[in-house]
């Protein structure tokens, strides 16, 4: 008879009642926290030894102190471990056994993943992603005596960046992946241009897109133009409140306008300032004066229950509001904390709602479907747009802008206005990868050069150097250029 495997159950951690659980202090788990139980419901069984589930949990309690603060990865780490110690009880393997059985798992693992069932099979790069979680785990479990082997086999090798190397450890279980430039991850100026029409339910010569039937085209085209002017990641600019967005101008600039992004909703939960155009900024009032406020105007959305006691928000201002009677900052309100706020004039007071004025979230949705009808209809090599492609698409176009020097050709002209002087002199004297840097909220310049390796940035400084060159009368004579693409003449891929 067929016995199934032991499987676990992935649940999350809510202090909510703990007052009746018979403990005489609130426990020390970060809400929110993804833990494992096996389906007997039981964390020991009188055995000497702790069950691997009871190992797992104490581990994923760590995350939060061990460089790990966002709740969406604690659900990632959890997930990993979970599958794979289901798949090594499935085959009579232990999670702490012995190297060879454990190399052994991996091994069928492996093939598991990559030839097994459709619903079963990991692409590359997540297949990487889950052998660095297990290596984590089991390096952290041998540290504190759980285990005493794990199933990987390292080599050495060293990083380096900007001059600056460092030894590291190279996992030989992570299969091998294309060359991080071979796909674009951003998109090209024609291609934001049919993406930012799309969002607005145009077709691409500007006029409406009679076969487009869509909604909340100003939410959608006012928040996609955020990102794409902000940089902001998905959560940033999910999350943001109708008081944290910056006052508009009295008149148009030419330069961007600092935009202060919360501690509370960045990724590793640092304040920075990023920036963002005129433009942007006055699509975005004009949907918080008209669309959206005729949406929650008088709107009785209260948050579920399952999200929470509402937060019912009187007297708000730029910097904060009474949350329930108590005066608090916009910056110490976590997202979800954000979720179940209600506006004094009613409805949610995340920046984008609903049309019963609830909280919009579902970003990615709206961003693969106009990519989808854009590729159906228009331009059938228009790439799916998620988005994060709209950050990559920010940074491209701020280094173009930096790298060709048109901020601070803008600051030279601005100079004698009422704009932020000290904005007008970091445009003038910075140098790009630092000011990149700190709009994309980095923490050193070593990982923005690593990050713009990701991206295709050949174009930009080979146009900069072009356009220089012929501003100084360097390129006139255009002998050069065709004796190197001479070169390239007996090539029969046509590839430079």
């Amino acid at each position: 008879m067929f016995l199934p495997w032991p499987v676990m159950i992935l649940s999350y951690f809510s202090s909510a009642g703990w007052q009746s659980w018979d403990v005489e202090h609130r426990p020390v788990i970060a809400e929110g926290m993804a833990l494992l139980v096996d389906e007997d419901l039981l964390f020991e069984d009188g055995q000497a030894a702790p069950r691997p589930v009871t190992v797992i949990n104490q581990w994923l309690r760590l995350l939060p102190a061990s460089g790990a603060p966002a709740p969406s990865s604690w659900e990632n780490y959890a997930r990993a471990v979970k599958e794979w110690t289901e798949f090594l009880a499935e085959h009579g393997v232990g999670l702490f056994d012995s190297r060879d059985q454990l190399k052994a798992g991996l091994s069928r693992y492996a093939e598991h993943r990559a030839a097994g069932p459709i619903r079963s099979r990991f692409a590359a790069t997540t297949w990487g992603q889950h052998m660095s979680i297990l290596s984590i785990f089991y390096r952290w479990a041998m540290q504190e005596g759980f285990a005493t082997a794990e199933p990987f086999t390292y080599r050495s090798a060293r990083a380096v960046f900007s001059g600056t190397g460092r030894a590291m450890q190279m996992n030989l279980a992570v299969r091998r992946t294309p060359k991080p430039h071979v796909t674009i991850k951003y998109l090209e100026p024609d291609f934001l241009d049919l993406f930012r029409k799309g969002l607005r339910g145009l077709a691409p010569d500007g006029t409406r897109d009679t076969g487009y039937s869509g909604r909340e085209m100003t939410r959608n085209a006012a928040v996609g133009d955020l990102a794409l002017a902000t940089g902001l990641r998905r959560s940033e600019f999910t999350h943001l409140l109708p008081w944290e967005i910056p006052a508009l101008p009295p008149a148009p600039t030419a330069i961007p306008i600092p935009f202060p992004v919360p501690a509370a909703i960045t990724k590793g939960r640092k304040f920075r300032t990023t920036w963002i155009s005129y433009d942007a900024l006055a699509g975005l009032h004009d949907y918080l004066q008209l669309d959206r406020a005729a949406v929650t105007g008088g709107s009785d959305w209260r948050p579920p229950r399952r999200w929470g006691e509402a937060l019912l928000v009187t007297d708000p201002d730029p910097c904060g509001g009474r949350v329930n009677g108590v005066r608090r900052s916009w910056g110490s309100l976590t997202p979800a904390e954000r979720q179940r706020l209600v506006a004094p004039e009613g409805g949610s007071c995340l920046l984008a709602v609903k049309g019963d004025g609830g909280p919009f979230t579902a970003w990615a949705t709206v961003f693969e479907r106009t990519a989808d009808r854009i590729r159906a209809r228009f331009e059938p090599r228009f790439p799916h747009v998620h988005p994060h492609r709209l950050r990559h698409s920010f940074s491209m176009q701020t280094l173009e802008y930096l790298v060709t020097g048109y901020y601070r050709h803008a600051a030279k002209l601005v100079c004698d206005t009422d704009a932020d002087a000290a904005l007008i002199f970091y445009l003038s004297k910075a140098d790009p990868l630092l000011v990149l840097r700190d709009l994309l909220g980095h923490s050193t310049v070593l990982t923005t050069e690593k990050y713009l390796k990701r991206l295709d940035t050949t174009r930009i400084y080979r146009q900069a150097y072009e356009t220089a060159g012929t501003a100084a009368g360097l390129s006139e004579d255009t002998a050069a250029r065709q004796e190197a693409h001479a070169e390239f003449g007996d090539d029969t891929d046509g590839e430079l």
